[in-house]
Formats: C-alpha cells, structure tokens, sequence
C-alpha cells in the first residue's frame, strides 16, 4: 500500500460523517463486524483503548470504597418478571435462552441487557443488618440488547461496559452515591478523555427504566449530534421492594434498602472518535493512548545499525512512556507516517543519521501535525511536557467547540431549523410536561438530553411547545 492509500480510503468529515467513522474504525483496526448479526469484534488496539478505559475508571471506583465482583450472564424470568417496570422497558431487546442442546428449559434465561434484578436477588440473600451497608458492588461485563439499528461502538447488540449497583440505608446516602458516581463520570471523561460534556437529569421519558432519578453526562460530537456518555440512577427501594431486600436497623425495624446502579459502555471509544478524529483518521488523546509515543527509524543499509541502536536508547530514556519502536523492515517509514497517524498515536519521533549527528530528533503532533527538532539531552522532558501539551489542547479544542455550537433557541421552529442545518446543543425551555416534550419531540426529531441539576444550571426561558414562560432552560439535540 502506498503511503496516501490510508488518508484516501477515509471519506472526508464533511462529506459523509457516518462513513467516515465507519472508514476510521475500520482502518485503524478499532473493530470489525462479526458473523453475528449487531455485533463486532473489538480488534486489539481497540481493546488496549477500553482497557486503559477500565483501568483508569476501576481506580476511580475503588477510591470511593467499590469492590469488583462477577454475576451469571443468564437471569431466569422468574426473576425478571419480578420487577414488572424493569422487564417492560428490556422486554424487546432481551434475548431468550429456551434450549439447552435438544432439550427444551423448563424456564426461559433472558441473557442480561442489565443486571439490577441478580444482583439484587444475591443482595437479598447477603444483606442483613444495617452493619452490612453501604454495600458498593461493580461489575466488569458485556451484556445484550437486541438492537435493530447497529453502529460499531456506539450501538451494538453486544457491548463491554461496567455496571455498578449500590445499597444504602436511606434515600439521602443513595443520591449522594449516584450523584458521586456521575461526578467521577465527568472527571475520567473530561480529564483522561478530553471530551467535555454537559451534566444534568434525565426527562422522566428518558431516565432508565425503573429509576426514580437518572443523571447524565452528554457529550457533543463533531457531527453536532450527542452523545449519551455515562449514566448514574437513583434506584429508590423499588427494586428492594419486590426483589426482598431489606435490613434490620439501629432501631429494631426492617426496612428496605435505597439502591443505585451507574454504568458506561465502550460507546466511550466511539466518542473518542467523533469528537477528536480528523480526516487522516482517530486523534487520542495522550492521558488513554495504548502507545503514547511511536518512534520511526530511518536509514539507509550502512546506517541502519547506529539508528536502531540510537533508537534502543531513546526507548530507555523515555522511561514511564507507553512508547513503541517501529522497526519493521517491510515498510517505509512514510508508511508507517501514515498508519501511525490513522491509528491516533499522540506522538512520533523520527530519528534517522542527520538526527544522529545534529544529536537531536524530530518530533511530531498527531494532533496538529506540528514539527520540532528537540536536542537529545531534553528528550526526556519535552516529551513528558508535549504530552501534557497535548492533552490540554485537545481538550480545550473540544470545549471550543461545544460552546461555539451550543445555541439559545426562543421557538419550536428555531429549534427544528438548527436541527436541520447546524445541529449543536440547544437551551431552551420547557415547563416539565409529557406532553410538551412529545410535542416538541415530533416536530423537531430533538430529545431533552438533560435538565438542570445542583451546580449544572442552564438557565431559564419559554416553554418552546405551550409557551409558558419563565421556565427552566434544558439542552435539546439530536442523538445518537
């Protein structure tokens, strides 16, 4: 392959963004589709992003006193029917198990699209006494939701994601847990992700089946579109009540237990995408890259032994760097230019014998494409700084870019002409009726992303349906 094929075989951002994902996820071999339908097979650089995703996150979690444990993939429908509103908002997209080679189950096992109602039944059986709570559980996991409309990452029928389900003595300590969970949320994805978002409470349209309460972390891609990040529930006792969970407390009295479950998916990677990828495919940021630093050789035949040996010492310089030597014999190193910006990689360095007697190396951002001659003996440092350098920028790129698309609409029909042109988030407002939302839902192909919440605040405005004034603002947009 020559060394423009990969920037060819990418549509343009501009001509057609959904090809344009798929072409990056693809071509930088996040993941490809599998023999089954909505599903895909996550490639190993894919995979090496949601590991870094799922290991910078279970930090987090264990930080705040969460265990990890593991639960059955299969949940009886005994179990599921249990929580009536639960199975009702699953119901469609749950796959059934009825057969266990040629013989016919006496029960059906629904393969989990969430988990509240196992583990809620094992919590049943493990809590006792108030002296058992909080009880913080998490799970790493894929899970099944029979989707119609499939896209790699960001809507598939099977995908890896955490689920995390908590158990309190009272409603109080269960919100300071969800709303805790949404906060670490916003922190990993905006501090290791670079991607902003908006925080807020979901509609009682949009929240999770069986919630009292969903918070939100939305973020906008480079489409205009949003993105559904990460959620958090305020649970209640609905599952306690049914499920059987309850306590013995302080005072003699049993009582059912306030739960919380908080989830995020490897949607995460197709947001990466969307929000920093350009037209020479995937930008990472440097905080979540599997290779941080990428060093290409180059030489001739009488020099190829004093650049890798150089190479050898660079790596060793660069100590605490997720850095790779590409030394492969069977490419040119504008070759391995071009595969290593399509695969994301923050930063290149090239070191070939006028490097060797300038005693220096040149540098290279993905994200800018910015060039530096860096001396040797500051290698070191510029490269931890750069990559500081890097992450900041992208981020603040980002955030740029959702303020410069975030629009104040006054009218159903100045929200329904942003949706067909520019797209973006949109403050505007509504008075907190069913009906109002549907209304303005079907005349403009908007959803509430979020409402307002504690410090998340967007203001205030007329009702865009009914008209009603002075109500509060809410981000409208198109989603994915």
């Amino acid at each position: 392959m020559d060394t423009e094929s990969y920037v060819k075989s990418i549509t343009p951002q501009d001509e057609n963004f959904s090809r344009w994902y798929t072409d990056v996820v693809r071509g930088a071999e996040l993941a490809d589709y599998a023999p089954v339908r909505g599903c895909i097979v996550v490639r190993p650089h894919g995979y090496a992003i949601w590991e870094n995703i799922q290991n910078d996150l279970d930090a987090r979690f264990k930080a705040t006193g969460v265990q990890n444990a593991y639960f059955p993939m299969l949940i009886p429908e005994s179990i599921f029917a249990k929580e009536a509103e639960h199975i009702e908002g699953f119901a469609p997209e749950v796959p059934w198990v009825t057969h266990a080679g040629q013989e016919e189950l006496q029960e059906r096992l629904g393969i989990r699209p969430s988990s509240e109602t196992i583990i809620g039944t094992m919590f049943a059986k493990w809590i006792e006494s108030y002296r058992d709570l909080p009880m913080l559980i998490n799970q790493w996991c894929s899970v099944m939701r029979w989707e119609k409309a499939t896209y790699p990452f960001l809507r598939t029928s099977e995908f890896l994601w955490q689920e995390g389900h908590t158990c309190h003595r009272n409603e109080e300590e269960a919100r300071e847990r969800a709303e805790m969970m949404i906060e670490v949320y916003r922190s990993f994805i905006e501090d290791t992700l670079a991607i902003p978002v908006a925080v807020g409470l979901k509609s009682e349209s949009e929240k999770f089946a069986g919630a009292v309460d969903t918070f939100t972390v939305e973020a906008l891609m480079r489409d205009g579109r949003a993105l559904q990040a990460g959620t958090s529930h305020y649970l209640g006792s609905g599952f306690a009540g049914v499920l059987g969970i309850q306590y013995l407390d302080e005072d003699g009295q049993l009582k059912p237990v306030h739960q919380t479950s908080w989830g995020v998916s490897h949607r995460l990677i197709g947001g990466l995408i969307m929000v920093h990828g350009d037209n020479r495919g995937l930008v990472l940021p440097p905080a979540i890259a599997p290779v941080q630093v990428v060093v290409v050789p180059i030489y001739r035949d009488d020099t190829r032994d004093a650049v890798l040996s150089a190479c050898a010492e660079l790596q060793s310089e660069l100590d605490g760097v997720r850095i790779h030597i590409d030394d492969r014999e069977e490419h040119t190193p504008g070759w391995k230019f071009n595969e290593w910006e399509l695969r994301g990689t923050p930063l290149r360095i090239e070191l070939g014998p006028r490097d060797l007697e300038n005693d220096q190396v040149m540098m290279v951002r993905r994200d800018n494409g910015e060039k530096t001659p860096v001396p040797r003996k500051e290698l070191a440092q510029t490269v931890d700084d750069m990559l500081g350098t890097v992450q900041e920028d992208m981020y603040e790129r980002a955030r740029q870019f959702q303020e410069d698309n975030t629009h104040r609409v006054q009218s159903i029909e100045e929200l329904a002409a942003l949706v067909r042109g520019e797209r973006g988030f949109a403050l505007g407002g509504w008075c907190g009726d069913d009906r109002c939302e549907a209304d303005i839902k079907a005349n403009t192909g908007a959803t509430i992303r979020c409402l307002s919440f504690g410090e998340h605040q967007y203001g205030s405005g007329t009702c865009l349906s009914c008209g009603e004034q002075d109500v509060p603002a809410v981000i409208f947009a198109r989603a994915y």
